[in-house]
């Protein structure tokens, strides 16, 4: 019920959902060979400066906030917003674009399509998605706001008091 179990449970989610993608990495310059893994799902942020490259294609879920509202008479809301950031690789500016379009496009029917996150994080409309326009080979990024609703914390005080 907090956001780090949120960001948890995406983990395992997109990383179950999109581990049939095979993408573009880095090319081997030592053999000059193209290489395709699955997408790599990080945390937070990535573990080096150096993994904004090495690593691609990635993607990262970010805590962006919460909040937490009762209104008079009204059952306690809690929300937390996650961004969802992509890159993929590519040499080819038009296969490079593709490859983050489908990406971020099979993430977000995933997450409309399932409705629930590890069955307790409610997924609310709407899906803000977009590509950082100003990309160009071999790293494309893009990225997509989500917001869910949690479980709700209620304010034993509150009970006491009414």
């Amino acid at each position: 019920m907090t956001p780090k179990i949120l960001l948890d449970e995406l983990q395992a989610f997109i990383k179950e959902k999109t581990k049939d993608m095979l993408l573009p990495t880095i090319v081997n310059k030592s053999s000059g060979e193209d290489r395709e893994r699955s997408t790599e799902i990080h945390k937070g942020q990535l573990p080096d400066k150096d993994a904004e490259v090495s690593r691609v294609p990635y993607v990262l879920l970010q805590f962006i906030k919460s909040t937490d509202d009762q209104k008079p008479g009204e059952n306690p809301e809690c929300e937390c917003m996650v961004r969802i950031v992509a890159a993929t690789y590519s040499l080819d500016g038009a296969e490079g674009s593709a490859s983050l379009e489908n990406l971020l496009t099979r993430i977000k029917l995933e997450l409309i399509k399932a409705g629930v996150i590890g069955g307790q994080f409610l997924l609310r409309p709407p899906l803000e998605t977009f590509v950082y326009p100003d990309c160009e080979p071999p790293i494309f990024l893009g990225e997509m706001m989500t917001r869910f609703k949690l479980p709700a914390m209620e304010s034993e005080v509150m009970r006491i008091w009414h």
